[in-house]
């Protein structure tokens, strides 16, 4: 009986010295487990973040607003206590000179059968990446996000696009429109809501791109000009004259024959090219101030290009963004050109006109879009100081 009490006291020391092991053991592998999930998890909501904030940069959202929704996209998945960095461009990797948005989470966890061993919390980190692509570019957006028609080819107009697509951001179920007997030939015409088609389309994708992403806005940074003293005046009375560039307090009202002096012209009043009038210059910048509007006479002849470098580059005529709706409206003869972006994000441009730019090059970005001329329009003008305007954008999470 000694004996086996001994055997059995023995057991007991055994056991009671390897307990703490045993439990200490089966608590790290429950542990690790969980740090496991916590990691996949935390990989995940950064996914998720980062590609919240690329949808939000692919909307033309400043830096502030990506975060914003990073931000939130990481909150609502859980992140909790734990920290959050965006950064757009990434700091680092292979991105570093795309556009991308990188989201960095960390967070700290409570140790549980772990803490009878060692002190402190598990730190855990997760890094996404998620790159935009381009994969098409535009010869027009219509930015207006719920018009109906917001881009509309309408009458005998059979305008021919090259290299570039018709893109609108309107949820409309007729967002786009081609109507009456008016032809077209594009690319691809995308639409983040829907298309209507009285005529079927020469296009190089097999149907319109419904649902698809909003493009932002390509000259949301572009800084406004500002205007300078003293105001200048157009002379009405002049069969020909030469303007230079600076701040037009009344609006301009061009007849005969009238060139302009390369510069940036700040137009504070309508601006109307009259019938029969004769108007060219090269490296022009015009910026309509306000709500002010173009005109042009069908019977003027109109040859402008914009400046090929410096801050306006490719920029031809520019409308105030702080104006309201109006429409602005761009006709003249076969042999006018007007060679640059034309861009009013807060109206709409009606291009009447059977003509476009030096080698096809106008682009056209502006709140809603009318066509009711016959034009060719083509998409890589980069020589002549033109930016591409990226339409259908997709995103995916690289890193």
């Amino acid at each position: 009986m000694r004996r086996g009490a001994e055997a059995g006291g023995n057991v007991a020391v055994v056991f009671a010295l390897t307990l703490p092991v045993v439990v200490g053991g089966a608590g790290l592998g429950v542990e690790t487990s969980y740090w496991y999930y916590s990691r996949l998890k935390l990989q995940a909501t950064a996914d998720a973040a980062a590609y919240a904030g690329a949808l939000e940069k692919v909307a033309g959202s400043d830096t502030a607003a990506i975060t914003t929704a990073a931000t939130q996209s990481a909150t609502s998945n859980g992140l909790g206590t734990g920290t959050i960095v965006v950064n757009t461009p990434p700091t680092s990797g292979p991105n570093t000179a795309n556009k991308a948005v990188e989201v960095i989470l960390n967070q700290n966890l409570d140790r549980i059968f772990t803490s009878i061993f060692v002190q402190g919390q598990v730190p855990e980190k997760a890094r996404a990446v998620a790159l935009i692509t381009d994969g098409a570019y535009a010869c027009n957006i219509a930015l207006n996000a719920s018009a109906s028609q917001a881009v509309l080819f309408s009458g005998n107009t059979s305008p021919k696009q090259t290299g570039c697509v018709t893109m609108s951001n309107s949820i409309a179920s007729d967002a786009i429109k081609l109507q009456g007997s008016a032809t077209l030939q594009t690319d691809c015409l995308i639409s983040v809501g829907g298309v209507s088609l009285s005529n079927t389309p020469t296009m190089v994708c097999k149907a319109p791109i419904t649902q698809a992403l909003p493009a932002a806005d390509p000259f949301s940074s572009l800084p406004a000009p500002t205007a300078s003293n003293p105001c200048k005046n157009v002379n009405g009375n002049k069969t020909s004259q030469t303007l230079q560039p600076g701040t037009y307090c009344s609006g301009m009202s061009l007849n005969g024959d009238v060139t302009l002096s390369p510069g940036v012209y700040v137009v504070e009043g309508s601006l109307k090219v009259n019938a029969n009038a004769v108007v060219s210059g090269t490296g022009v910048t015009i910026f309509m101030s306000g709500s002010n509007t173009v005109s042009m006479n069908g019977n003027a002849t109109v040859t402008l290009s914009a400046p090929t470098s410096g801050t306006y580059s490719g920029m031809l005529f520019y409308g105030d963004r702080t104006g309201t709706a109006a429409d602005s409206t761009f006709n003249g003869t076969a042999d006018s050109l007007l060679t640059g972006a034309i861009y009013f994000p807060r109206q709409q441009v009606n291009y009447l006109g059977n003509f476009s730019g030096i080698n096809g090059c106008t682009q056209v970005v502006a709140d809603t879009i009318q066509w009711s001329g016959s034009t060719t329009i083509k998409q890589d003008c980069s020589s002549l100081g033109m930016k591409n305007i990226p339409a259908a954008q997709a995103v995916q999470i690289v890193e």
